[in-house]
This record gives structure tokens, sequence and C-alpha cells, in this order.
């Protein structure tokens, strides 16, 4: 038995593993130019005169109209499918991304609002990428190996800075601050054009063979989720209802509402990291622009360790037990509990203690990162564009409230140290979120509508 096993497992085709491939490496560009400006501020904010509270309202702009956009954008990939959509998504963030760094050549005044204007525009073009990452991996993937496929690409943030700091940081101080949204633009303009050429539903693939195609679909897997025939006969289907019936359903899931609280508090995290960190560096612990972009790797690095093995721990937990709930949820509240080790900076003066503490919290955060496997494992099929986009606008929520509250904390204090509290205490909360509000971890079934 196990000698046909081994020739049906020679024969499969690998298909899978080239498509979460690129889900990784657009999610690194993806995070890298969010990080533009977290690179950029210090010599930018210098050359505006922006103060902290300032800063903290541009870092937000993003926020705003990402999570604005979050429904909307899962909406248009239930209707019209990932692969446009996402491809789409890619080129006009990318051209938004490069169009800020001609704000430069405005005086200051009109330099923050179009600097404002075009992060607002960053925000809408990016509002479907994770949500489509998150039906391709439930279209794409058995169940079995969706924690480890989900905490693959949701590593690329943390691979982002691993890559693109220092480079970031090396043209911004080389060139100047500029060059570092032009050469992030160009980079994802092609990227946009390579998806296009590559990406498929597992129906539409080229390269999958019959015995990979019904090992996914046998495991789970969604494989109709973008055939676009049957998109339209869920659309008819009376037990489908509205969007707008499928979003007061997910609302009204306690399940639900505990993972959207627990991904907020975990986005706390990373937009610390993608905001503030670098400014901590620079101002509170006085390394140069240069220095900050190589010294961020560390904890970038850590963290993306930590985000695939934390993957990885799932799924053998789910392979072990056979509970998706002790699978998600072990690495989740065991991740944010050692993501408190942040606080520890505050109490440390040498630059390797901190840049220890700030690894350490980070490959925490990784570990715990599975929300987007958890999307994959609840989302109703008839709304999984939609469901992504109502998780990931309460996760990202965060997004606009973390930068704003720690330049007002900034301000009031003159120090990090309040902040890396705040950022702590959200780490706990998420751990609470899980523990007690979620329950059972299971996919949510759609009433009919009346």
């Amino acid at each position: 038995m196990s000698a046909v096993v081994s020739a049906a497992d020679v024969r499969r085709s690998r298909v899978r593993l080239f498509i979460v491939t690129m889900l990784f490496l657009v999610t690194t560009v993806n995070y890298a130019d969010r990080a533009t400006l977290s690179i950029a501020g210090p010599a930018l904010s210098k050359e505006l005169h922006l103060d902290p509270v300032a800063m903290g309202w541009i870092f937000s702009a993003f926020g705003w109209s990402y999570v604005a956009a979050q429904v909307p954008g899962g909406w248009l990939l239930d209707r019209y499918g990932s692969r446009l959509v996402y491809a789409f998504s890619i080129i006009i963030w990318s051209l938004f991304t490069l169009m800020q760094g001609w704000v430069g050549f405005l005086s200051a005044g009109a330099a923050v609002a179009v600097l404002f204007a075009l992060r607002l525009l960053v925000g809408v073009a990016e509002a479907p990428s994770f949500p489509a990452n998150a039906r391709i991996v439930a279209a794409w993937f058995p169940g079995n190996e969706r924690g480890t496929a989900s905490a693959f690409f949701n590593s690329g943030q943390y691979f982002a800075t691993v890559i693109f700091a220092p480079l970031m940081g090396w043209i911004a101080h080389t060139y100047g601050w500029r060059f570092v949204f032009f050469v992030m633009g160009a980079l994802g303009v092609v990227m946009g054009l390579v998806w296009l050429k590559t990406i498929y539903g597992p129906k539409e693939h080229p390269s999958i063979n019959e015995a990979e195609f019904d090992y996914i679909k046998d495991g789970g897997a969604l494989v109709d989720l973008d055939a676009p025939k049957d998109d339209q006969l869920r659309e008819r289907a009376p037990e489908a209802g509205s969007g707008w019936d499928h979003i007061r359903q997910l609302l009204s899931n306690r399940m639900m509402l505990g993972v959207y609280l627990g991904q907020y508090c975990i986005n706390t995290l990373t937009y610390f990291f993608l905001t503030w960190f670098p400014v901590y560096l620079v101002k509170e612990r006085g390394l140069s622009i240069l220095q900050a972009g190589f010294v961020a790797t560390l904890p970038a690095l850590c963290g993306f360790i930590g985000g695939v093995l934390g993957g990885i721990i799932s799924d053998a937990i789910l392979r072990r037990t056979g509970s998706l709930t002790m699978a998600r949820k072990i690495p989740i509240v065991g991740g944010m509990l050692l993501s408190m080790s942040i606080i520890a900076c505050n109490y440390v003066d040498g630059q390797a203690m901190v840049v220890g503490f700030m690894a350490l919290a980070f490959f925490g955060k990784g570990i715990g990162a599975l929300g987007w496997a958890v999307v994959s494992d609840t989302s109703p099929k008839e709304a999984g564009g939609v469901s992504g986009g109502l998780f990931n606008t309460f996760g990202n929520l965060s997004s606009i409230t973390t930068p704003i509250v720690i330049g007002y904390i900034l301000a009031a204090t003159g120090s990090f140290n309040g902040a890396l509290v705040f950022v702590g205490l959200n780490a706990l909360v998420a751990a609470f979120a899980y523990l007690v509000i979620v329950g059972k971890i299971e996919r949510v079934t759609l009433k009919r509508s009346s």
C-alpha cells in the first residue's frame, strides 16, 4: 500500500507550491511598498518640518482607505475572481507608490497634502490583496496544508523588511528618500505583469495534473471558487442571499467577532513595525537611517522564521489531534504572549538588548500570525472574498489607530516607553480574544435568505 501511495506522490504535480511562492513574493512587495514611508520618514520629516503628530497622521493615511475599501474589494474578488482583480491591484498600488517620490518637488504644505492623498490611494489599491491571498489558498490547498501555506505567504511581511529595509535605507542614504518610492514602485509594476502571466485557478492552470487536482479537491480545497459559471450559479441560488446579508450573518457570529478583535490587536504590532520602528531606532536609540535599515532586519528575520514555524506547528497539531481549534489557537495564543516581550525594551539600554527583545517579540508575533489560515478555515463558500474583506477591515483598523496613538504618546511624553507598553498590551488582548471569545473554529454556514 505504501508503495502505491509513494508512486502517486511522485506523479503528483506541485503547482500549488509555485502558487504560494508567488503569493509570498507579492506579499513581500506589498509590505515593502507600505514600509517605504517609514524608511523615508526621518529624512522626509526633517525636510518638510513635520512633528510626530503630523507624521502619525501621514502614516495612518494608508489605513483609512485600506480599511474602507476592504469589503468592496472582497466583493470584487467574489464577482470577478482573484487573478484579474489582484493583478490590477498590484499594478495600480505600485504606480501610486512611485508617484510619492515626486512630492519632494512641491512646497511643504502641498507636499504633505499630496503625500496624504497618494497614501490614501495606495490603501484603496491594496485592499483586495490579502482577501485574495486567502481565497487563493482556499482554492489551491487541502485543509491539512492550509496553515503552512497561509503562514508562508503572510511571512512575506517580515521578509520584506529583511530584503528591502537595508536596500531602501541604502537608497535613501545614497540617492535621497525620493528614490525609495521610485525603485519600489517600478518593482511592483513588474511583479503585477509577472502575476498576470503565471497565476490561474486550479481548473484553468496549464501545469496541474489530475493527481494534484484530485489531491487538493479531496482534501477540501475549494477548486470551484473562481469558476465563472459556478459563481453565477451561486449568485442566483436562493440560499446564497445578498452581500449585505452575508455581512450581517458574519457580524452576528461570536467566533468571527473574536477573530476580528484578535486580528486588530495582532496588526497593532505589525503597524508599529511598519511605521514607527525605524523612527524609534533613529530618534530613541541614536542610529542613522542606514543603520536603522540594517538593524530592522534581525527582528524581521525572526518574524519570518516564526511565521513559517507557526504554520508548520499548526498543521502538525492538526494532523496529530484532528482538532482545528487546538491547531490554530495554541500557536496564536502562545505567540502573542511571547510578543509581549517588546515591553522589556523599556528596561534595557544596550542596542543589542533592545534588538534582541524586539526580535523575540516579532518571533512570537510571527508564530501567532495565523489569522489568514483561520479565514481560509472559516469563510463561507458563498462569500470568501467578503469574509476576508470584513476580517481585514477590522484587522487593519489598527493601521489607522496605531500610528496616530503612538504619535500622540510621543508628543505628550517625548518617549517611546508608553508606545511599547501600548503595543504589548494589544498582544495580551489578542491572546484573550482567541482563548475566551472565539470558541470552536469551524467553517461558517450561512443561513438561507428569507
